[in-house]
């Protein structure tokens, strides 16, 4: 054990992480990266699979980024946007208006994925007492769906593994069907098509019944990224944004996975040309540099909050980072290397790797489904295909094999039994192809291991 990993067990208590399971097992540390690499302490090289956590777009150490952070940091570090502005802010933000789908154009700025889905909520709710509508105070989000763990975002997720042990503080919401059909139950329900009609027909019948109460709806579009990559009818989406008019009901979509070019589009709401009433995003808006998050809304929103100080229509919310200069910096500059490298454009080639190997995968013994949404990808295991049986959740299978990759020099995560492949989209289709290579082989092993019958049982402190 090195010095960092010795003062990390005893002192750092880590995220989304059962710390006995840590303590117990040998830890990787992390020394620098370098393009889609990272590096540990011992110089080995591990493929970044998973962007850090989403989060990288451009590649560890990109010039440019690192040149807009130093040069911001020669001028000043952070200021408040408390009765004062900041240029990078100014200038991210028109940026931002300028590539979101038409009509956001404010931009209220806070620290990261959750807190700009808790403003989100915040604002939906006292958007509707300033309208003279204070009884619209109810939300709908869907089945399985994961926002942020703030109070508000945990409210209007329902993910019982993350969510369950907060539910005395939490707020109640109208839940729809979560709207994956591979995960679906319903009776006579046979092909996507019927399970699209159904899921529509199913919040027109609540908004029916409720829109009178009901402030908005959220979604995560095309991908519920958190709760294993769960994949959303075509046309789904667009269904969403056209009854949410009709009734009334403001639409926030959560780009904080699915934003910055991970469904193929700068944002997913574009695959369906869908103009939504706020947007949150955070993670790739920075490029993976610092953390930042952002909610964009309508002017139609915006102007319901201005008013006289005597009205107090003010949004009473904010935080001491937000707007901060070195975050705005790199995400400029991160905007920019999308429009000089015309990053969206050449995806379609490394989205099609990607395919090729979820084609391969899916005819894995031990895999149920091995989807796909542009960049972003999610393999879930099952013990028997034909009866859709899971394997025990106490032999952690997914989270083995990530562990098993990194032995052939890639880092990927799991959620559950569902192994997830998110690259950094400067990847390019050979390094993907690599890398995918390299998971292949780490679920080869541990699926050999399976038909010879030896025990096979993970330790993975990280596993949900």
């Amino acid at each position: 054990m090195n010095q960092w990993e010795r003062m990390d067990k005893e002192y750092v208590w880590h995220p989304f992480t059962q710390m006995k399971g840590w303590n117990e097992n040998q830890q990787l540390v992390i020394d620098h990266g370098e393009g889609v690499k990272l590096y540990d302490t011992e110089g080995k090289a591990y493929y970044d699979g998973i962007s850090s956590l989403w989060v990288n777009i451009h590649g560890h150490r990109r010039q440019e980024i690192d040149t807009a952070v130093k040069n911001q940091l020669d001028k000043i570090a952070h200021t408040t946007l408390l009765g004062l502005i900041n240029k990078p802010s100014a200038e991210l933000a028109q940026k931002l208006v300028e590539v979101t789908p038409e009509g956001l154009n404010k931009v209220f700025y806070s620290d990261d994925g959750s807190t700009a889905v808790e403003a989100a909520v915040k604002i939906a709710f006292q958007y509707w007492q300033h309208k003279g509508r204070p009884e619209k105070q109810q939300f709908i989000n869907l089945g399985d769906s994961y926002h942020g763990d703030t109070v508000g975002a945990v409210s209007v997720g329902n993910i019982d593994v993350f969510h369950k042990v907060y539910k005395p503080l939490l707020f109640n919401t109208q839940k729809m069907t979560c709207p994956s059909f591979y995960h679906s139950k319903l009776a006579g329900i046979d092909s996507e098509a019927d399970f699209l009609t159904y899921l529509l027909d199913e919040l027109e019948a609540c908004l029916q019944e409720h829109h009178n109460k009901v402030a908005a709806m959220i979604i995560e579009p095309l991908v519920q990224a958190a709760a294993g990559m769960l994949m959303q009818p075509k046309g789904y989406i667009k269904g969403v944004r056209e009854l949410t008019k009709k009734y009334d009901v403001l639409l926030i979509v959560d780009e904080v996975a699915t934003g910055f070019g991970r469904t193929g589009k700068l944002f997913a709401c574009e695959n369906e040309a869908v103009c939504p009433d706020m947007m949150c995003m955070s993670k790739g808006i920075t490029a993976g540099y610092l953390a930042l998050g952002a909610t964009m809304t309508t002017d139609e929103i915006y102007d319901a909050f201005l008013g006289e100080a005597a009205d107090y229509k003010t949004f009473y919310h904010g935080h001491s980072y937000t707007g901060n200069p070195l975050a705005c910096a790199a995400g400029i500059a991160g905007l920019e290397i999308f429009a000089k490298e015309k990053v969206i454009e050449n995806l379609p080639p490394k989205m099609a790797v990607i395919t090729e190997h979820m084609q391969k995968m899916q005819a894995m013994k031990y895999v149920g489904d091995a989807r796909q949404c542009g960049m972003l990808a999610g393999i879930e295991l099952i013990r028997d295909k034909e009866r859709r049986l899971p394997f025990e959740p106490s032999l952690l299978m997914a989270g083995g094999i990530c562990q098993t990759a990194r032995k052939y020099g890639l880092i990927v995560r799991n959620i559950g039994d569902v192994i997830v492949f998110m690259p950094p989209l400067a990847s390019t289709a050979q390094q993907i192809d690599e890398m995918l290579c390299m998971l292949e082989q780490a679920m080869q092993e541990v699926f050999a291991q399976i038909d010879s019958h030896n025990e096979v049982k993970f330790s993975d402190p990280c596993a949900f």
